[in-house]
């Protein structure tokens, strides 16, 4: 029974990969911070049903700012994969904390690649490192592999020095180290101040009489959409193979806000024009302006593509925020 570890284990992609650990019956050992405010709703179904996967999920305590907490979690646990998902992972949010985002998405990841050389697991552990399509920032679309990364924020920045410290410590140290370059990936579980989970709540919200208007920043970005369910199952695989890589998962369809908007009020029958409003505050000082995947390597190597589409991802998320409220 392989053990796995997973670092930010109560968001949107820990929860999938949790799910998807556990059916393939592996024992899940989790990080959570410890917070005033319960923040464990996106994996409680697990907890509480913790007797139908025998007793194989733990949680622990601990951050990727605390080296000390993650050493002694590895030790303890002794994992046979680990898997990076937590990180300071809005962009928006980068330009008003960038110290406190280079800390825990550049140096956490130092942190931890750190603490599994100094316990010895460096050599039998598998380690996965959530990168990110904002390394590429400027570039052009489509990004692969070979695109230049010329990122524009200071997440992009910092999670770029992780994606080389990654490449690094698996050339020197001899580590079965990979980075998934994910590009944005969205689910019914997203976070409330994501613009996907913002247009679909508020456009069930309004539906129901209980909003009346949806302030965005920019609509004409476009990104290469995808579902959270199906990229876990690409950090899974990655680590299933013989020799540690990097890899693009991506969907290679490009769509903008707009799109967004004309999907998601559309599954409800609403004019997005007539509620929809541009607020300068969710502007950035610097935008990418279109992200766009290769994931040609993925499909060759791993034997991974994308299984639910544009369509079918924002119909989901809809049809659960249209749920919830009634």
């Amino acid at each position: 029974m392989k053990k796995a570890l997973i670092t930010g284990i109560t968001g949107q992609d820990g929860s999938y990969l949790t799910e998807l650990l556990l059916e393939k019956g592996y024992t899940v050992h989790g990080i959570v911070r410890r917070s005033s405010s319960f923040n464990r709703g996106r994996i409680e179904h697990l907890i509480q049903n913790r007797n139908i996967y025998g007793e194989r999920l733990f949680l622990h305590y601990g951050d990727l700012t605390d080296s000390s907490a993650l050493n002694r979690i590895i030790e303890k646990t002794a994992p046979d994969e680990v898997y990076n998902l937590a990180a300071q992972s809005h962009v928006g949010i980068s330009f008003d904390v960038p110290e406190y985002t280079c800390d825990v998405d550049a140096i956490g990841v130092v942190r931890i690649l750190d603490a599994l050389r100094e316990t010895g697991m460096a050599g039998s552990s598998r380690f996965y490192q959530a990168s990110t399509s904002e390394l590429f920032g400027s570039s052009p679309p489509p990004q692969g592999l070979d695109t230049p990364f010329k990122p524009r924020s200071p997440y992009a920045a910092a999670k770029l020095c992780a994606h080389w410290m990654v490449v690094n410590y698996r050339e020197g140290y001899d580590m079965h180290a990979s980075s998934g370059i994910l590009f944005n990936h969205e689910s019914p579980r997203r976070g409330e101040n994501f613009v996907s989970k913002k247009i679909v709540r508020e456009a069930a919200r309004i539906k129901k009489g209980l909003s009346t208007k949806l302030s965005l920043g920019n609509l004409d970005a476009k990104r290469d959409w995808g579902h959270a369910r199906d990229y876990v199952r690409a950090m899974y695989l990655m680590l299933q193979q013989p020799e540690p890589d990097d890899y693009v998962i991506a969907t290679g369809e490009m769509h903008s806000v707009r799109d967004l908007l004309d999907e998601a009020f559309g599954c409800l029958q609403l004019d997005w024009h007539e509620y929809v409003v541009t607020d300068p505050r969710y502007m950035r000082p610097t935008e990418v302006d279109a992200l766009c995947g290769d994931f040609t390597k993925a499909r060759n190597v791993l034997g991974w593509k994308p299984e639910i589409n544009f369509v079918s991802l924002v119909r989901e998320m809809v049809d659960a925020e249209m749920a919830q409220l009634s």
